[in-house]
């Protein structure tokens, strides 16, 4: 969430308003004093499920300022910023303990580094733990000891500067660990589509709000137009086998086949499955699915490879038409991306018990 100093508000702490009201009210401040916190809200099962959370526990927010003109953090971002826009992933790391709370360090994904902790020792512990898992994409809080070796260590928990509704700010303790909040970005996901069919259409309206880059790749120039994709990033016509080869093929990459041809399909099939692209679905009936499977598997395909194709694509959300088509392909596309269970939030609950 940003907070400007004369109201403005961007983005959001949590869907619930109670949180977010506080954290404005902390955030105006610190925009006062400016000087960085981390608050603590404790909730009780209540104030929890109003929030969309599954149960009580504690809420910690950093707040920190960000002046528009060049300043530490200013530069921090806007190098991430250029390094993301390159197709790179980077973390940024804030100290959230002691004296040095709210100092940065800055890590891209080919270990080149900006800022500092506040100590150098710690610095490299930091970048040895965070380089190796960039790729995944996942922000976290991690606990590092000090002293002659500063290591990471998982379950350590280090006093810290604490707020909560109605408590005065207490002084901070002696520091034996520090805690670091690990702010993971990685480019947009990217979703290529096979065909500048109607289904193409559909599926660049959803994917775009939920972030994904969108790249449109058919044959036919009548067919792939800025007229009929005005939402596309990419839109690109030639022979696709061609083009996919050219395309960025990793595992944030998702692949929709929806040209209904074989002469399409089955070069294509053989290249993504030879990368780690994260996705792959062909839209067509099971039978035309089992067709493929065939062609690719007497083509010295192993099975291994071809249980990746998802053919009939798409969850079962008893749809019908062509929009709700598209939306069971996209629901499959993003529970795939996160490891999610495919199953209802409501039917979770009851097995967990």
């Amino acid at each position: 969430m940003w907070v400007g100093e004369g109201g403005e508000i961007f983005g959001a702490v949590t869907i619930g308003g109670c949180v977010d009201a506080y954290v404005i009210e902390q955030a105006e401040a610190m925009l006062a004093t400016q000087v960085p916190r981390l608050i603590e809200l404790q909730l009780g099962d209540e104030d929890a499920w109003e929030l969309g959370l599954s149960c009580a526990g504690t809420i910690e927010v950093f707040i920190e300022p960000l002046s528009a003109g060049h300043s530490p953090l200013f530069d921090l971002y806007t190098a991430l910023k250029s390094h993301l826009d390159s197709g790179g992933s980077g973390a940024l790391m804030t100290c959230l303990d002691g004296s040095t709370i709210g100092a940065k360090l800055l890590l891209l994904d080919n270990g080149h580094t900006l800022g500092s902790l506040g100590d150098a020792t710690l610095d490299q512990a930091v970048r040895t733990a965070v380089l190796p898992d960039l790729a995944r994409g996942l922000s976290r809080t991690l606990p590092f000891a000090l002293g002659a070796t500063v290591s990471a260590q998982g379950a350590a928990r280090s006093p810290r500067l604490r707020r909560r509704r109605g408590d005065s700010l207490t002084s901070p303790l002696p520091h034996t660990t520090a805690r670091v909040f690990v702010e993971v970005h990685t480019p947009p996901a990217t979703l290529i589509i096979v065909g500048a069919s109607h289904m193409a259409m559909l599926l660049v309206q959803l994917a775009r709000p939920v972030g994904f880059h969108t790249v449109v790749v058919d044959s036919r120039p009548r067919f792939a137009t800025p007229e009929r994709f005005p939402a596309t990033d990419t839109l690109l016509v030639g022979i696709p086998s061609e083009i996919v080869k050219t395309l960025p093929l990793s595992s944030s990459t998702a692949v929709i086949l929806v040209a209904h041809d074989y002469k399409y399909d089955l070069p294509i099939l053989r290249q993504v499955l030879s990368s780690s692209v994260g996705y792959i679905g062909v839209l067509g009936n099971r039978r035309r699915g089992e067709g493929l499977l065939k062609f690719l598997r007497e083509d010295g395909v192993p099975d291994e490879a071809l249980r990746r194709i998802r053919v009939p694509i798409g969850l079962d959300l008893g749809g019908r038409s062509a929009s709700e088509i598209a939306l069971a392909i996209l629901a499959e596309v993003v529970a795939t991306r996160y490891g999610g269970s495919h199953l209802p939030l409501s039917q979770q609950r009851q097995d967990r018990g």
